[in-house]
């Protein structure tokens, strides 16, 4: 790999206010392991962003700390104007966050998982429970408000953490592999939710290692060993490197080191 692929920056041109996420050599080390090396780049807003890279590239570290919930090392971003380093918890209440395991307490029903994380957010027992009604209603789950969420299927559970990360309104969301270990069809519904909620003026930022979700993000940066080692527009990496895929690309770029996940 040549070392022209080993840094990447956002857009200069760009005022800061158009930014919804801003990284400046952002590092994370667990002892001598590093496994976020010094990433650079910015995330407009309402944009969908995607971190793409295979398992243990460095994509849940990175998403940790611009949740506010991992201290960098070294480095800085800012999310939501606010700096992870010293205003975390404005962070916390600015942005959704739904977490690989969609973060759902599956001994609870499903309209206590709603009130539970409507109640940490700090909405009134009035905001709750219109929510509550609103979402059920959305997600068709009315006939189940009282079953145990343990009893959802896997791509019903995926939807109502989604629909919980987002009861506070928030301007972000991240979404931390969110599609990981569902049907296909599943997948591409969720995709479909993720559109209508970046049309509503919200910044998405999602990871994955599913290659065919790449093709849906308005930019993505992949990943590799805690580097960013290539970030643009699909179609526009496609046309750099002449090629068809973004899994050509990617195997392009990391060689045959690891191969990321696709579609089953």
């Amino acid at each position: 790999m040549s070392s022209e692929h080993l840094r990447f920056t956002g857009d200069p041109a760009l005022p800061a206010s158009e930014f919804a996420v801003s990284a400046t050599d952002l590092t994370k080390r667990f002892g001598t392991f590093t496994a976020v090396d010094a990433i650079s780049f910015t995330v407009r807003k309402g944009e969908i962003f995607g971190f793409l890279g295979a398992n243990g590239a460095g994509k849940t570290t990175a998403i940790r700390m611009f949740c506010g919930l991992l201290p960098p090392t070294s480095g800085t971003a800012n999310v939501a104007g606010y700096n992870i380093r010293t205003q975390s918890r404005y962070i916390k209440q600015t942005i959704g966050y739904m977490s690989q395991k969609f973060s759902l307490y599956e001994d609870l029903t499903v309209a206590q998982n709603i009130e539970f994380y409507g109640g940490i957010y700090g909405l009134t027992r009035e905001h709750i429970a219109r929510k509550t009604e609103q979402l059920l209603e959305e997600l068709q789950l009315q006939d189940r408000r009282n079953k145990l969420t343990a009893s959802l299927p896997l791509g019903w559970k995926q939807r109502l953490a989604l629909s919980v990360s987002l009861l506070h309104d928030p301007s972000i969301i991240f979404l931390d592999e969110p599609t990981g270990g569902v049907d296909p069809i599943s997948r591409r519904n969720f995709w479909r939710i993720i559109y209508e909620i970046a049309g509503s003026g919200k910044t998405v930022f999602v990871t994955t290692h599913y290659m065919d979700e790449a093709e849906y993000c308005n930019r993505l940066s992949i990943m590799y060993r805690g580097r960013i080692i290539e970030i643009g527009h699909p179609g526009e990496l496609k046309e750099r490197y002449g090629l068809d895929s973004m899994q050509d690309i990617f195997i392009h770029l990391v060689g045959g080191d690891i191969r990321p996940e696709n579609t089953p």
